[in-house]
């Protein structure tokens, strides 16, 4: 059982609200994807599916390298695109060498995703122009600072100050 007198620091958080914006875009762009009747398709694929139609069939390395992400996220997750029938494993250059490439099924709405991606990019051109502070120059704000000092690093000197972490 629970003790009342624990406070819980999960109460608080200055992420989740970011977090819970994205899922909610995310979740109108999915909707629109719906609206379309483009079905099962996630919004965290469309960056990879449109990324192989522009360059043709990749290895795990060089799409995860062209997103910028790591090869084992991306190999987890060319797996849910392959069980959800978005892409495939072809032959690569040599017999060892294995690429990703569209299916069928995604080279048939490719066009289609490449217009939400502009729309949804003008959207949020609209978006920023309507706030005072645009999300892409907190971004950039923020990106800046860590180049000062890491994240890492900041965590780490807060951990160090709280008994409960040593």
């Amino acid at each position: 059982m629970a003790d009342p007198r624990v406070p819980d620091p999960s109460e608080q958080s200055l992420w989740r609200p970011l977090r819970l914006l994205q899922a909610a875009m995310d979740a109108d762009i999915a909707r629109v994807y719906a609206d379309g009747h483009i079905d099962g398709l996630k919004p965290s694929y469309v960056m990879e599916l449109l990324r192989l139609h522009a360059r043709g069939p990749l290895t795990i390395t060089e799409l995860a390298e062209s997103v910028g992400r790591t090869h084992s996220a991306l190999s987890q997750k060319v797996a849910a695109m392959r069980t959800a029938g978005w892409v495939e494993t072809v032959a690569g250059d040599d017999a060892r060498s294995k690429k990703v490439a569209l299916t069928g099924k995604a080279r048939a709405v490719v066009g289609r995703l490449a217009a939400e991606w502009r729309a949804t990019e003008a959207a949020l051109a609209d978006l920023e122009a309507e706030i005072p502070y645009p999300l892409s120059r907190v971004v950039t704000d923020i990106e800046r600072a860590l180049e000062r000092r890491s994240f890492h690093d900041r965590i780490a000197e807060k951990l160090a100050q709280d008994p409960a972490w040593g």
